[in-house]
């Protein structure tokens, strides 16, 4: 299995560009899209999952251009888009039975499925309870559950651990890499730990445009060198943050510990750290900026 991004745009009324010149190709694994709010990264999983097309470019699916042949995509998809939602007076075998017949699956194979997912999904003790009683992390996985249930060869989610408490972001996280397996798996966030410890390869995306496509042991290679902590007062901070872009700080006894991404030692007692994934995206995202700005 294999998809094609090839300069991809998405153009909207007004002259607004959703998507400049996009271009990307992976095969089975995590792909982690990763940027801002407003980058593009809706836009480009709308496009994928078929709901929209694009201004210019195309994407294919092995080798077919899904613009002009949606069903072959269609067919082998599963999406959960950002603003999933459920019917809150179902119960999740009827909601996923409903979901079932609306992706064509016949009565034998979605009493499998359904109670398969159920299984995998950790929700087979609730199944019964009607939707709206679940927390947030419970609805994801019904949402993940739907997704899932035409074995799909690519399975798309968008910002999907959005509202979730730390737990169920953690267990989130770790459902999406036990699922990964012979599929394609794109997690579109702005979280950059959402794709830490999933992502075979990450993608990061600003104001529309890829800046780079890389495994993460790459990313971390762009920030080598760059990345600094030195622990600065409280009234300190304001002035650190206006010169410098902060990737973490820590507060502690004898002050707060500050992690900033600079060219070079940003103060006298700064000292070396290791990169970590959110030092390379601030860095790229900072570097997109920079260039942006008007000569």
């Amino acid at each position: 299995m294999n998809l094609v991004i090839a300069h991809l745009s998405k153009q909207y009324r007004g002259g607004v560009w959703g998507l400049r010149d996009f271009s990307l190709s992976f095969g089975p694994g995590v792909l982690g899209l990763v940027g801002p709010n407003g980058a593009g990264k809706s836009t480009l999983m709308r496009i994928l999952a078929t709901i929209t097309k694009p201004t210019e470019g195309a994407v294919t699916w092995n080798g077919k251009d899904i613009a002009r042949h949606p069903d072959g995509l269609r067919a082998v998809l599963g999406y959960l888009p950002q603003d999933f939602g459920v019917y809150p007076n179902l119960n999740a075998v009827e909601f996923l039975q409903y979901m079932a017949a609306v992706k064509g699956l016949d009565r034998v194979t979605a009493r499998r499925r359904i109670d398969e997912l159920l299984q995998v999904v950790n929700l087979a003790e609730a199944r019964k309870r009607p939707l709206g009683g679940y927390s947030g992390g419970m609805k994801q996985r019904v949402g993940i559950a739907q997704a899932l249930l035409n074995d799909p060869e690519l399975l798309i989610v968008d910002e999907p651990t959005v509202g979730l408490d730390p737990e169920e972001r953690v267990g989130f996280r770790n459902l999406l890499s036990d699922l990964s397996g012979q599929r394609i798996v794109i997690l579109s966030t702005h979280i950059v730990s959402d794709v830490e410890a999933t992502a075979t390869c990450i993608a990061v995306i600003a104001k529309g445009r890829l800046l780079l496509s890389a495994a993460p042991e790459e990313l971390l290679q762009k920030v080598e060198g760059r990345v600094w902590e030195w622990i600065a007062s409280s009234a300190e901070l304001p002035a650190i943050k206006e010169h410098h872009p902060l990737s973490g700080t820590i507060r502690r006894s004898d002050g707060v510990l500050v992690r900033v991404v600079s060219e070079a030692p940003p103060a006298r007692d700064a000292q070396p750290a290791a990169p970590r994934l959110e030092d390379a995206y601030l860095y790229l995202t900072r570097q997109q900026n920079i260039s942006d700005r008007p000569a």
